[in-house]
């Protein structure tokens, strides 16, 4: 039986019968994520999961390399090999828009109990879980399940813990999830001296002063998201996170040893291979807008856990100001000449979020086309 025999064979209501509004509230009432279908025994994944025929028909034809994405060891700073450094992340974020990262100073015992931690939050009595299951953005800590279920066309098999913050402002205590909150605001803590490191390095990388990127506002950690992706009875019919791009200056992704991360590059999805104690850093949307198209920000996906243990992965977010009374952004003026114009007009993060989560999460177009100047 191929792709689509199984999609048909899954999905045996005609289009008429599906109310897909009524199943996607159903299963946002139980406020138990996809781990709830998986601790029910789910054998066929509900429709909301399922790919379009189309899409599943064109997975069987997508080439998917052996290529790797670039990896660069950063203990090199530390033996004044700082230059070289900067060439490697030029190069990497020029043509990949990904890189990996080793030695970068994150304790490798840290990464662990992050990686712990989540499934800790994850695994835990499910009635815990639901006091923070929400879908309300201006709370700071947000348990649920694909924060554009009501308006995508495919939902990903995935959960998530999202927590926002910021260089000036804390959470309660009684905010954090209490299984994992020493751990997350450790790890928020040293992730954000990579991230300061990182800025330097892509400033250096694009002509500019080191603390160039940090005095624009770039620099600001607003959110951390921590993935959980149960195993799926059938992974050929959906994806852990659906194509897309990220809405942010900078990223800096945990991910642990499962793998399921793929880039798009070259027309073609190449796997990122994990790493021991390694961290994947790409570029986000806002730098590929204020560095003039000179770094770029890509595409890429997570497909679905095929393994008994659950997958996670937790991603930081560098988005600046995220307020619309804050600055806005725009092309480094140092990067724009006559023979360069500027690609996008300025634009407030805040516009750009309030865009971003109305829409489904589905490739990067949409987000930076609406910027071009």
């Amino acid at each position: 039986m191929d792709i689509s025999d199984a999609a048909s064979t899954t999905t045996t209501k005609t289009v008429t019968e599906y109310d897909r509004a009524k199943e996607v509230q159903a299963f946002d009432d139980t406020k138990a994520g996809v781990k709830g279908l998986v601790d029910a025994g789910v054998v066929n994944i509900p429709r909301i999961f399922i790919r379009p025929p189309a899409e599943l028909a064109e997975e069987l034809t997508t080439h998917q390399s052996k290529l790797q994405v670039p990896v660069i060891d950063l203990d090199g700073i530390r033996y004044n090999q700082l230059e070289d450094i900067v060439d490697q992340v030029r190069a990497a974020s020029q043509t990949w828009g990904f890189f990996q990262v080793i030695n970068h100073g994150v304790p490798l015992n840290l990464i662990q109990e992050m990686i712990e931690g989540v499934h800790k939050f994850n695994e835990q009595d499910v009635e815990v879980k639901k006091q923070f299951y929400t879908r309300e953005r201006t709370r700071n800590v947000r348990f649920n399940s694909n924060f554009d279920l009501y308006h995508s066309r495919t939902a990903s098999w995935r959960d998530t813990l999202a927590i926002s913050t910021s260089g000036t402002k804390s959470l309660e205590p009684n905010e954090w999830p209490k299984v994992c909150r020493d751990t997350i605001m450790e790890y928020i803590k040293e992730v954000s001296k990579l991230g300061e490191t990182l800025f330097e390095i892509l400033s250096m990388a694009l002509g500019l002063k080191p603390e160039y990127l940090k005095d624009m506002g770039c620099f600001n950690l607003y959110s951390v998201i921590c993935h959980y992706y149960p195993h799926c009875p059938q992974p050929e019919l959906t994806l852990g996170a659906r194509t897309h791009s990220d809405p942010s200056f900078l990223t800096i992704l945990l991910q642990d040893q499962i793998g399921g991360l793929q880039v798009f590059n070259e027309n073609q999805w190449i796997d990122v291979n994990p790493m021991s104690g390694g961290l994947v850093v790409n570029i986000g949307d806002f730098l590929q807008v204020v560095s003039n198209d000179k770094l770029k920000s890509v595409d890429h996906r997570v497909v679905a856990n095929v393994h008994a243990t659950a997958r996670v992965s937790v991603a930081c977010f560098f988005t600046g100001h995220t307020t619309e009374t804050q600055k806005p952004f725009g092309p480094i003026k140092e990067l724009i000449s006559e023979e360069n114009p500027p690609v996008y007009r300025e634009f407030l993060v805040g516009e750009y979020f309030s865009k971003y989560f109305s829409k489904e999460l589905e490739g990067k177009s949409a987000g930076l086309k609406q910027f071009e100047a």
